[in-house]
């Protein structure tokens, strides 16, 4: 599968025009009649995205965000007509759309209405486009100024320093666990051991094949320092995603944690939590494990698709506005700081720092293959057993593959 991903260029990012303001209601979108129906995730930036999409006149649009979006897109989507015409999805979430053959390559909406999306927006996967990107996003250290002030220390560059100082946090009694995750079994646990074997130097399958190769020792090296960093976290570790882990942070409950850019906005303003946690929240560059080079952490995109299953008005529609609604047009003062938007005119603010170090850093993308998301499934469904002692790492590790195996001969990747 050949990948191109020209939006998470650097250059591309800050390559900057004149703004345009929002648009506002009844904006002309170019649309004459049609249905568009969007589900996707719930955080600010694609709040934003979907309430543009709104402003489009001459348009039914529907929106259901939620953060099981990606429990229902496939399903919303194999009917005929499709319930959802379009899905917000991201780098790891597309494959299991194009896997079902429920989303349809965009070459021909592009000629036609779309000459004008920049090419840095355009997800081309094995020649053909398939989506249309508009931020980048990837998790970064997130931690309290104030509370490592109070033991000496200052952020740490490293998953053994971060140990180290949530440590010192406990011992002082300032926090009895400091550490965040979005550990909830399931996509969130398995995102996090990627994260973790990515930074320890680990290859996912033999290189060219879908030979999974995780039991190995970098796996467990992995395993191990989760594990360790989840004695650091609130005893119901398994059960929070990044919406739980975010709570945790504003209830001033936590000091230190991986979160995503995407998250980091909801923190650092001043709703939901205590002045002297807000104003104490900083981002900070990904960390680094085990004495590698290469950031514990992947970089991803966000973008939108058009289903297949829908009538050629309402893809229309739908690309139509979909485009407006990732257009210079959505960027203003209050949207500027949601994402590491890759839209011309997107000027990075502070709060997007942490994403925009994980991009100078070298950081890896998540690894964009076909059968990457029966792994990550087998991840998700087989590591909560050895981080509540069940089992050892190489026994959820041969879990993991064995696991994988299955579905990987069930969808014809091995034989």
């Amino acid at each position: 599968m050949t990948i191109s991903m020209k939006g998470l260029a650097l250059s591309a990012l800050l390559g900057a025009t004149a703004l345009s303001p929002s648009a506002g209601l009844a904006a002309d979108c170019g649309i004459e009649a049609g249905r568009v129906s969007i589900v996707g995730n719930e955080f600010p930036a694609i709040k934003t995205v979907a309430a543009a999409a709104a402003d489009c006149a001459n348009a039914e649009v529907k929106a259901n965000l939620t953060a099981d979006h990606q429990k229902i897109n496939l399903p919303g989507m194999q009917g005929n007509p499709a319930e959802y015409t379009s899905a917000i999805i991201a780098t790891s979430s597309i494959v299991a759309l194009m896997n079902e053959d429920v989303i349809r390559p965009l070459d021909d909406l592009v000629a036609a209405l779309g000459q004008d999306i920049p090419k840095q927006q355009l997800i081309t996967i094995d020649g053909r486009v398939m989506a249309v990107g508009f931020m980048a996003n990837a998790q970064h250290l997130v931690y309290r100024k104030d509370v490592l002030e109070q033991v000496g220390l200052e952020p740490p560059k490293t998953y053994e320093e971060m140990l180290a100082a949530a440590e010192k946090i406990r011992a002082a009694g300032i926090m009895q666990n400091p550490v965040g995750g979005a550990y909830a079994a399931g996509w969130n646990l398995a995102q996090e051991f990627v994260n973790m074997y990515t930074g320890m130097g680990g290859e996912f399958f033999e290189p060219g094949t879908p030979n999974v190769s995780v039991n190995n020792d970098k796996g467990v090296a992995a395993l191990e320092m989760m594990k360790a960093l989840s004695g650091y976290m609130n005893p119901d570790f398994l059960t929070h995603d990044s919406n739980a882990t975010s709570a945790e942070w504003e209830a001033g409950n936590v000091a230190l944690m991986n979160m995503w850019g995407s998250r980091t906005g909801v923190l650092m303003d001043a709703e939901g939590s205590a002045p002297e946690v807000h104003t104490n929240t900083m981002v900070g560059a990904p960390m680094k494990v085990g004495g590698g080079d290469t950031p514990a952490t992947t970089l991803w995109w966000d973008g939108w698709t058009v289903a297949r299953n829908i009538s050629d008005e309402d893809a229309a529609a739908t690309f139509l506005a979909m485009k407006h609604a990732t257009s210079p047009a959505i960027l203003n003062d209050e949207t500027m700081g949601q994402a590491v938007w890759m839209i011309a005119g997107y000027e990075p603010a502070p709060v997007n720092a942490g994403v925009m170090q994980t991009m100078t850093m070298g950081a890896k993308p998540y690894p964009m293959l076909p059968y990457m998301g029966l792994l990550h499934t087998a991840l998700g469904d087989n590591l909560a057993d050895y981080l509540t002692g069940k089992e050892d790492a190489a026994t959820a590790l041969a879990d993991v593959e064995a696991a994988y195996v299955a579905a990987a001969r069930e969808k014809g990747f091995l034989q």
